[in-house]
């Protein structure tokens, strides 16, 4: 049990850290985004609409990936907790 406890500790911590360069990568992609769509108003062009939605469809696909890497976070931290309950239950018994 504690090698799984181990495992999955481990992989959070890497999860973790990708998450938060997801994050900064999101930023990043939104700030973009709302540059372009207003570069797009301003312009009034089909390229800056063009150029506004290709942007917007990158910050909406790493939106999706951050909820992906957000989700196995949780799935991860709820095993560590069964984990961490069933070595208490051991650790009571005894």
């Amino acid at each position: 049990m504690r090698t799984s406890l181990t495992a999955v500790t481990g992989r959070l911590k890497t999860l973790r850290a990708e998450l938060a360069v997801v994050d900064e990568q999101l930023l990043f992609l939104e700030d973009e985004a709302d540059s372009a769509r207003l570069r797009a108003l301003i312009a009034e062009t089909p390229l800056a609409e063009a150029e506004s939605r290709e942007c917007r469809r990158h910050a909406d696909a790493m939106g999706k990936q951050r909820k992906v890497f957000a989700s196995a976070i949780g799935s991860l931290e709820r095993e560590q907790d069964d984990l961490l309950d069933r070595m208490a239950a051991e650790m009571a018994a005894r």
